[in-house]
């Protein structure tokens, strides 16, 4: 158990107990190990190293099962090995978390590689997930994603999948089609959080449970956003024809009014709502004619749910909210200068694919999650807060820390990394 007294002494014990746990499971195995038939591990950047435990001691970190997606591509998996083999938690790690289930929405369709890191890392056995997979994708990417969730038995993909269209209707039938089963599920789960394939996250389970608790969000949905600029109106006042699986085309036709004169409101798409709001959302009639409504519309999901979030009768509703909440940390690339100070990767749609470089603005910032990653382009970042975050998660754990979940082994026999 890690107890929280001075940060000194929280980085002695905990990997203390790390090397002590691994170095008994080497020396008490029958026989030697076998030399290792995969690919050796990418080490960590030098921009890493001040991120890692132990870094003024001389320690040096040996990834572990860096090939994910080889691991369930490439054989028959056998769910009873999966778990600890790919280093996922089995056991909630305090009881604050086990009495507070969260529910996540994950829409995906490339990089079967950040996927699974991204549920590796959100992963905790009181929570609930659903993968919504685009239609569009490849069939062999359908297969693997199903093949891993089977072997959770919180962990479901969607039955009814979009062909996802950017900026389109079809991105909010997705998330849509996930919270409908996701109020079927055994697990009384509290809040709901949407993510997509590219996010990583920045808090620990602990942390967005106490997140979710603090005074501001307890009894509230987080949907940043404010009344629509004017700027964005043509996006509710014309009407858009999506071309599946291509793109949102505006045509010259007026749309009538939002249902009830609603005040439309413009925010991210990114949320984290109550399950009595998400109810609210499937069955109220409100609800359901501003869906209605926002079919034709230029990306409903950044105006739909920030808009009910302000309706007095929604449970869990912020009337008087703006932009609060730390929903994600982006670099958009209009915003260098005033809330960053540049891209060290590269933008893409105006938003920061992180490189290593990025790392000490995304720990540095307050975002639940940090947003985007590409694994072939800058895969050392990814390694870099991968490992940040799975220390930060093992550090706060009040229960025994299983060498499963070690996602890199610590040695002391070097200096460098």
């Amino acid at each position: 158990m890690c107890h929280l007294e001075p940060t000194k002494c929280i980085f002695v014990v905990c990997l203390g107990l790390s090397v002590m746990v691994c170095s008994l499971i080497y020396l008490s195995a029958d026989e030697p190990p076998e030399p290792k038939s995969r690919p050796e591990c990418r080490p960590f950047a030098p921009q890493c190293k001040p991120f890692l435990l132990g870094d003024k001691s001389g320690l040096q970190w040996h990834r572990q099962q860096c090939q994910v997606e080889r691991y369930i591509v490439n054989q028959t998996v056998e769910c009873s090995k999966l778990a600890s083999d790919l280093n996922f938690i089995t056991a909630p790690l305090s009881k604050e978390e086990e009495d507070y289930p969260l529910a996540f929405i994950l829409t995906i369709h490339k990089e079967v590689e950040l996927f699974i890191r991204l549920l590796r890392a959100i992963y905790m056995p009181q929570n609930v997930y659903c993968i919504h997979v685009d239609s569009k994708a490849p069939q062999e990417y359908k297969a693997t994603v199903q093949k891993l969730a089977s072997c959770f038995g919180n962990v479901l993909v969607a039955r009814r999948s979009e062909t996802i269209t950017y900026a389109g209707y079809s991105r909010l039938q997705a998330d849509l089609n996930c919270m409908g089963e996701l109020t079927m599920s055994k697990i009384r789960w509290r809040k709901v959080i949407n993510l997509c394939g590219q996010d990583f996250p920045i808090m620990s389970n602990l942390e967005l449970v106490r997140y979710m608790q603090s005074e501001e969000w307890r009894d509230r949905n987080m949907t940043p956003g404010v009344k629509q600029p004017a700027k964005f109106r043509s996006r509710t006042s014309f009407i858009h024809v999506e071309m599946v699986g291509s793109h949102v085309r505006r045509t010259g036709q007026k749309k009538g009014l939002p249902p009830h004169n609603m005040q439309l409101y413009f925010g991210t798409a990114y949320y984290a709502l109550t399950r009595e709001f998400v109810q609210f959302v499937l069955t109220n009639q409100v609800a359901q004619e501003l869906l209605m409504w926002s079919r034709d519309t230029y990306s409903p999901d950044e105006h739909f749910w920030v808009t009910l979030n302000h309706v007095k009768e929604a449970p869990g509703s912020y009337v008087s909210g703006g932009w609060q909440g730390s929903v994600r940390a982006i670099k958009w690339s209009d915003q260098k200068g005033a809330s960053h100070d540049g891209c060290r990767g590269r933008y893409v749609r105006d938003i920061c694919v992180y490189g290593t470089d990025d790392i000490p603005w995304i720990i540095k910032s307050k975002g639940m999650f940090a947003n985007k990653f590409e694994a072939d382009t800058f895969p050392e970042a990814l390694d870099c807060l991968e490992q940040w975050h799975r220390n930060k998660v093992l550090m706060k754990a009040t229960v025994p820390i299983e060498p499963t979940w070690l996602l890199a082994i610590p040695h002391s026999n070097s200096t460098d990394l």
